[in-house]
């Protein structure tokens, strides 16, 4: 099973990339800072005298992608596209572990309830320059939550709480008794909103 997907177009925009490299160049996609809120992917070519005998390869019909086996379990579930728009075309890479490797279905419900903040929360919270974290998971299982950056002191805390966080967790999560802040928030202008 591949550990990157990777769409027909961009297969195609790969393959234009590498007709103008040295011969055996291929792809490789990676990780920065793996397993941290400050994780990056990248994608860059892959002379032929860089690869490692510890790299995974994952083949394709023109190319080859290797990944290295730090990033290897921080790029699980990743897809690749290229998009045309009105406003151009770019290359997309969507990789939901790359800042906390994915648990398994049946890990302890406060691991699966922390990917959910880390993968899906706290990167709709950057937006508006703002995280969450988790504090803990009471016996009658209230996710316990501290906001940070622009959340704190944010007026719409409240509903991000209830409307955003709680609805996606308690759907995520049906054992959820619900979602409490325990942030002291200060307003200031520190706040995004």
């Amino acid at each position: 099973m591949s550990i990157i997907t990777i769409s027909e177009s961009a297969q195609q925009h790969f393959k234009k990339l590498l007709a103008n490299q040295p011969d055996g160049t291929q792809i490789r996609v990676f990780v920065i800072n793996p397993g941290t809120p400050s994780a990056e992917c990248g994608v860059s070519y892959c002379p032929a005298d860089t690869v490692e005998d510890s790299d995974i390869e994952e083949k394709y019909t023109d190319f080859s992608v290797y990944i290295d086996e730090i990033s290897a379990p921080f790029l699980d579930e990743t897809v690749i596209d290229y998009v045309t728009d009105e406003l151009g075309s770019q290359l997309t890479l969507k990789a939901p572990n790359s800042k906390m490797k994915k648990v398994a279905d049946d890990a302890p419900l406060i691991e699966r309830v922390n990917y959910v903040i880390q993968a899906q929360i706290n990167p709709q919270l950057a937006n508006h320059g703002g995280h969450v974290s988790l504090v803990e998971l009471t016996d009658d299982n209230y996710v316990i939550l501290q906001f940070g950056g622009g959340c704190n002191g944010c007026s719409m805390v409240d509903y991000t709480l209830k409307e955003g966080i709680e609805k996606q967790l308690m759907a995520e999560f049906p054992e959820l008794a619900g979602v409490k802040d325990i942030t002291e928030h200060q307003s200031g202008s520190h706040s995004f909103c």
